[in-house]
């Protein structure tokens, strides 16, 4: 998957600045897509040029105009095209697993430190995103969303999104764990 077929899903939902990309991005498309501001800058930039999406200024009078940006039909189509392909298995590129794979020759007081900050970083991403899937469903309980709910895709993915974070926050707990218990046993030693 490129960075363009990302931005170009963030956009189905309606016309967003450059600012409101980054957000969005922020909140919801990180949970399978990170890109830094200037990478969707550019991206925009690119897609725009390429008929994919459509930008057009906004005058603003206390602020700086802005551009807003919209999927194309061109770029719906680009996106139909994208569906259709196969997807590539995903995979784990992670430096702390290093670390922890590691940590029987180095030491596991710096990786148990890591580990923990994860946990917290994990619950904190937790909260946001169950945050999100209650303001996206509304009132409606989540089995009457999934049926029935206007956009779904956002609330899937962000569904995914916590899973994932729920399992890297109990592996980060129950490596820790682990590490502290060997930690102890070879102290007694």
């Amino acid at each position: 998957m490129a960075l363009r077929h990302a931005v170009l899903a963030a956009l189905l939902d309606g016309e967003y600045s450059g600012y409101q990309l980054a957000k969005a991005f922020d909140v919801g498309v990180a949970n399978f897509w990170h890109a830094l501001p200037q990478q969707l800058y550019t991206e925009l930039a690119r897609l725009e040029k390429e008929g994919l999406v459509a930008g057009r200024q906004v005058v603003q009078e206390t602020r700086p105009n802005k551009r807003l940006f919209h999927v194309t039909d061109a770029g719906r189509d680009e996106l139909e095209k994208f569906a259709a392909t196969p997807s590539k298995p995903s995979f784990i590129r992670d430096d702390l697993l290093v670390k922890v794979q590691s940590a029987d020759r180095i030491g596991t007081a710096q990786v148990i430190e890591q580990l923990e900050e994860r946990v917290s970083a994990a619950e904190a991403k937790i909260e946001l995103l169950d945050k999100l899937l209650r303001q996206m469903r509304g009132d409606a309980d989540e089995a009457e969303f999934l049926r029935h709910g206007d956009r779904i895709g956002p609330y899937l993915t962000c569904l995914r999104g916590v899973a994932f974070e729920q399992g890297h926050r109990d592996w980060c707990l129950r490596t820790t764990a682990v590490l502290r218990e060997r930690q102890a046993t070879h102290a007694e030693r």
